[in-house]
């Protein structure tokens, strides 16, 4: 205890010196012992119980209502975690994760689908941004998602803290692109983004994406439109009446279902996992996704023309008979391999949402601020990068740990949603 404790201290020299106090100073190391340290619960109450060196009146000004920017703070996670799995073979992974809460006084919380619960619940909703590196997870972005019947109600969000800048309705895959652009102008390193089709499905999110020069591999709706990537824009000839104004495709559009059907379904395997190799059947082509402009046809049927980017399709049939589908802009010669691999590598998020959960305590803060909720997912995710970097030194160094593998991973091919990761990848490294 002694040793860790003394360590964490000497790594958070870089965060400490952003807070510029000495208070400060004693309990950001303080606050995230807290949440590394022995305990059930670690909200503010028993971490101080626990802690002879400060008072819940001090743990709980620090995080809740003290006069300092979280910032610096972000910036030296950033660094930290760029330096530990940064790299042109890293996946910055997003997706989100839920809060489950009682009431309806805490910032966010609504009744919404919570993708961890599988069904709608009342809870905070996070936006959540991980750098990953050969199944080495660091979560560096988490950001609350506001729904409605909070953007509507002014003095409700008032009540919370809600900064102005915050007081706006955006979607998740906005929020996002806004973190995103964050950690690119941080300096962060990474080669592809991953999502899943809560995001991928958003043409603007793809085609963000796009914009900044970013590879990406991200989950797409079986429903959604496809054209072959051949497919040409014409002018048909009326027999009478005016000149059409728009283009119109020579091809018709279909599903991402339909479009593979009839393709070649080979049987990949991505990695091996603790119960043998891991592998799906998967089939890919080339195609255009129909989320360009829209226009009304002659017949009537109102119709979205082929996007500008040619794009992978990739499809995946599992052993229980359940499909999923992915478009990605990686290179039109990429092997389906390593598509898949793509894919399948955005699992590792879950991870470290479950353990932040279940070893850091990130639902268990029982404030009720935007401010206070943020620097306390802050403060969990520092944790969780130092217990990360701990993990990789008593492996051998940077991004040198043995295999790390879930003992459900064999199982997430089956049933797309990997549970009981308390046995997932960091767990099979050295612990503290």
């Amino acid at each position: 205890m002694e040793k860790w404790r003394r360590d964490l201290e000497t790594w958070l020299v870089p965060f400490v010196k952003g807070l510029r106090h000495k208070t400060r100073a004693r309990m950001c190391p303080a606050y995230i012992a807290g949440l590394i340290g022995p305990g059930d619960r670690k909200s503010v109450q028993p971490m101080a119980a626990r802690d002879a060196t400060t008072s819940y009146d001090q743990l709980h000004h620090f995080i809740a209502s003290g006069a300092w920017e979280t910032g610096p703070l972000e910036a030296a996670l950033l660094a930290e975690a760029d330096k530990m799995v940064g790299g042109e073979d890293a996946w910055l992974i997003v997706d989100d994760t839920a809060l489950p809460k009682k009431g309806d006084h805490s910032v966010g919380v609504a009744p919404q689908y919570a993708s961890s619960l599988g069904k709608t619940a009342n809870c905070q909703s996070l936006v959540s941004v991980t750098l990953a590196s050969r199944e080495v997870p660091v979560m560096v972005g988490l950001r609350l998602f506001l729904p409605e019947t909070w953007t509507e109600d002014r003095g409700r969000m008032a009540r919370a803290r809600v900064p102005k800048d915050r007081q706006t309705s955006l979607t998740k895959p906005e929020i996002a692109i806004e973190e995103i652009d964050r950690v690119m102008a941080a300096g962060l390193r990474f080669g592809c983004v991953l999502a899943d089709a809560g995001y991928g499905s958003s043409g603007p999110f793809r085609q963000a994406l796009s914009r900044r020069g970013l590879n990406w591999a991200v989950g797409l709706s079986r429903r959604q439109n496809v054209y072959p990537s051949d497919t040409g824009l014409i002018f048909p000839e009326a027999a009478t009446g005016r000149r059409r104004k728009y283009h119109v495709p020579d091809r018709v559009a279909v599903s991402a279902e339909n479009m593979l059907a009839n393709e070649k379904w080979k049987k990949i395997s991505w990695r091996r996992g603790t119960k043998g190799k891991l592998s799906c059947r998967f089939a890919a082509r080339r195609v255009r996704v129909a989320d360009g402009h829209r226009h009304r046809m002659r017949d009537g049927r109102v119709q979205a023309m082929p996007g500008g980017e040619e794009v992978w399709l990739v499809g995946e049939r599992r052993a229980t008979g359940e499909q999923k589908y992915y478009a990605s802009n990686l290179p039109a010669d990429t092997k389906l391999k390593t598509l898949a691999s793509a894919i399948k590598a955005r699992w590792v998020c879950e991870q470290a949402h479950q353990q932040l959960k279940e070893e850091l305590g990130l639902d268990h803060f029982e404030g009720r601020s935007w401010t206070g909720l943020h620097r306390h997912a802050l403060m969990t995710m520092i944790a969780y990068a130092f217990i990360q970097s701990r993990r990789l030194t008593a492996a051998g160094g940077k991004k040198k740990g043995p295999r790390a593998t879930s003992a459900t991973d064999h199982a997430s091919c089956q049933a797309g949603n990997p549970r009981n990761l308390r046995t997932a990848t960091t767990h099979t490294l050295p612990s503290l």
